[in-house]
């Protein structure tokens, strides 16, 4: 629909009486009023009140390639021309679904070559709960259906993602920590290094992993979770060797290593995932946000070749999303 024209203050009355924010008190929200975004272009965003400001953070970290391209604005509208919805329950299928699956193979690293797609990364996340622990019941291991994440990380806002982060305000909303995940300290070296250099440092975040491995049972755990730099926590960038030492360790204990590429991912740390850059190599990967520049919503995670090996023979996949 066309958007009338109206002044800030308009807008602000507008959106106090019938808009509910993320993440924000609302009673605090609609004394100040909320900020309305009209337009963007390139980096730069444009208010109600014609100010240009510079979008130090990407829309929410997901406009990766800018805004006002018109490239994508013309792909979307032919696709919505000729098909704009089709669901690939019915054992059906589009022409843009498989041949996004087939780019996401050639650009995913190693042998993570098999894709889910999703609307938004806590729906990818919630999708890596439910599939690592099919995976493990048709490996005939039940009882690994354990996650260890973090603190401070953030996997997304669903009942399930939330309980994989590890925000404890998010966690005692609704008192909606679910049983089943455990979390670890965070890699933040400033935070918590003390008088260890980095390269201390990063072993000693690595190697609490691997205690709570121990105190939980490894037959008890599905997976470890982290992203590659914790967004949401502060924008946390591990010493290097954290990442290598935290993958030996799963691999060491058989637990699935997820790399949470929702931010990262799509070239926000110089590679394709932020998992190549510290020289990982996943078995489970969700994707969003830059995945369509913040376009269109989309997500998507991707299994190893192994994980696809083993749940191709564990029945039908009973999850999805329209």
């Amino acid at each position: 629909m066309a958007i009338a024209h109206r002044n800030t203050a308009q807008w602000q009355a507008m959106d106090a009486s019938h808009h509910i924010h993320p993440f924000c008190d609302p009673k605090t929200l609609a004394e100040r009023g909320v900020r309305v975004i009209t337009s963007a272009d390139g980096c730069y965003v444009y208010d109600s009140d014609n100010n240009k400001i510079l979008d130090g953070m990407a829309g929410l970290w997901c406009v990766n390639v800018g805004y006002g391209r018109q490239e994508l604005v013309d792909v979307a509208t032919a696709q919505m021309e000729q098909l704009p919805f089709y669901n690939s329950f019915f054992q059906s299928s589009t022409p843009s679904q498989i041949e996004l699956a087939q780019k996401l193979s050639e650009i995913a690293p190693g042998n993570l070559n098999h894709f889910f797609f999703a609307n938004s990364g806590s729906e990818a996340n919630d999708t890596v709960i439910r599939m690592a622990r099919h995976y493990w019941h048709v490996r005939g291991k039940p009882k690994k259906h354990k996650f260890i994440g973090r603190h401070l990380g953030y996997h997304g806002s669903t009942l399930a993602a939330t309980s994989l982060g590890g925000m404890k305000h998010m966690h005692d909303m609704g008192s909606s920590m679910l049983p089943g995940f455990e979390h670890i300290m965070e890699p933040h070296w400033y935070a918590h290094g003390g008088n260890m250099s980095p390269e201390e440092f990063g072993l000693r975040a690595a190697h609490a992993l691997e205690e709570k491995i121990l105190e939980v049972g490894a037959d008890n755990i599905a997976a470890f979770i982290g992203e590659p730099i914790q967004g949401a926590g502060g924008v946390i960038d591990p010493p290097p060797n954290y990442w290598p030492e935290i993958q030996k360790i799963c691999r060491k204990h058989d637990i699935l290593l997820v790399s949470d590429e929702v931010i990262c991912g799509f070239g926000r740390l110089g590679e394709w995932f932020g998992c190549q850059h510290y020289g990982v190599q996943p078995d489970i990967m969700p994707m969003a946000k830059g995945m369509s520049s913040g376009y269109l919503p989309i997500s998507a995670v991707a299994f190893s070749d192994e994980i696809f090996e083993t749940i191709n023979e564990g029945g039908p996949i009973s999850h999805g999303y329209t």
